[in-house]
């Protein structure tokens, strides 16, 4: 076995950077199973009805209307940057939310394990250099959308401040009939 002496410095770069790859695909993976699911807590606020879930971007985004589809890309980490080739910057609420729970079902199309197994396994392809950023609260992921250029996120439609660019998903806004996200 080489000492680490003898290593050339290219080989020492190429270790260096998988290295690094490895140890943010591990962060990342323990920044998603970290946080405690609680079913109860993911269902709408007890109404019986869930409320409409906004899309929020950073207000000097130059996009104000996505079809389902393309919002479904971006949110499936298929679609990374913007048609101004900025990065999208995803950012999505933790599991304790009620929001989660509808873009899950209707976005993702998928269940909290589900969601986790595949961002890890886009982190672990190398698909994408890191996964959604959790946030933790409504006004957490509005104060990170109004700070971070290219940044989405969502929000329960009555947690929109008035400073904040709502997208229309195929030409609605959340309180339109027919908007897709309730």
């Amino acid at each position: 076995m080489r000492s680490w002496k003898n290593v050339s410095g290219r080989a020492r770069e190429v270790i260096a950077q998988r290295c690094g790859t490895l140890v943010r695909l591990l962060l990342c993976c323990a920044c998603l199973l970290s946080v405690p699911v609680s079913h109860s807590d993911a269902q709408s606020g007890g109404s019986g009805a869930r409320q409409a879930v906004a899309i929020v971007v950073n207000p000097h985004s130059t996009v104000s209307n996505l079809s389902f589809e393309e919002l479904r890309r971006i949110f499936l980490g298929q679609q990374q940057f913007w048609a101004d080739r900025s990065k999208i910057t995803l950012l999505v609420r933790a599991p304790v939310a009620p929001e989660r729970a509808v873009v899950l079902d209707q976005i993702y199309r998928m269940d909290e394990d589900q969601f986790r197994q595949y961002w890890i396994g886009k982190m672990f392809r190398a698909e994408i250099a890191g996964g959604p950023k959790i946030v933790y609260s409504s006004d957490m992921a509005m104060n990170l959308v109004g700070a971070i250029p290219g940044s989405i996120a969502f929000v329960l439609a009555s947690a929109v401040t008035p400073n904040t660019k709502v997208l229309r998903i195929d030409g609605k806004l959340p309180s339109d009939a027919g908007y897709p996200l309730k």
